[in-house]
């Protein structure tokens, strides 16, 4: 049995488009841009860019609440294709096919952070317990070398 299931959080590198195939079924490509994990040293690593594609109802919504900037998590699987280009090279690409996308930002946060150009948190009379953006603060993680790991 094979695994093939990738989780992602990141943010959409431009509006998404909704387009559809000759039978009608809605097809939405989108860019996520994620932060890599800093260093040991604190170093930032580079931003990876990650294509995914996002099928039927999931991409009507992604088109109709996404836009650039958005924060989403992305739920899905490893895709590969291939196709010959315009000028007759082959071309191979990889791609996350989305079957999940989850909005990780209220709307009122969106705005927040495109009014101020930067990420501010949902005002304090906020009772929504997830309503500041901790999408940028470290992590605690676990203290172990790559030797203690089981694999």
């Amino acid at each position: 049995m094979a695994i093939n299931r990738v989780v992602l959080v990141g943010r959409l590198t431009r509006d998404p488009e909704l387009r559809r195939t000759t039978s009608d079924t809605p097809v939405v490509s989108f860019t996520l841009a994620i932060d890599g994990r800093p260093r040991h040293d604190g170093t930032p690593t580079p931003t990876s860019f990650i294509g995914c594609t996002a099928w039927s109802a999931t991409a009507t919504n992604v088109s109709k609440f996404c836009h650039k900037g958005s924060l989403v998590a992305v739920d899905g699987r490893l895709n590969q294709r291939t196709y010959n280009a315009k000028d007759g090279h082959k071309v191979s690409v990889v791609e996350v096919v989305a079957e999940q996308v989850q909005f990780l930002e209220t709307k009122k946060e969106a705005a927040l952070k495109s009014d101020n150009g930067s990420e501010t948190p949902t005002p304090s009379g906020d009772n929504n317990s997830n309503s500041t953006n901790k999408a940028d603060e470290p992590v605690e993680g676990i203290d172990s070398s790559d030797d203690d790991l089981p694999f």
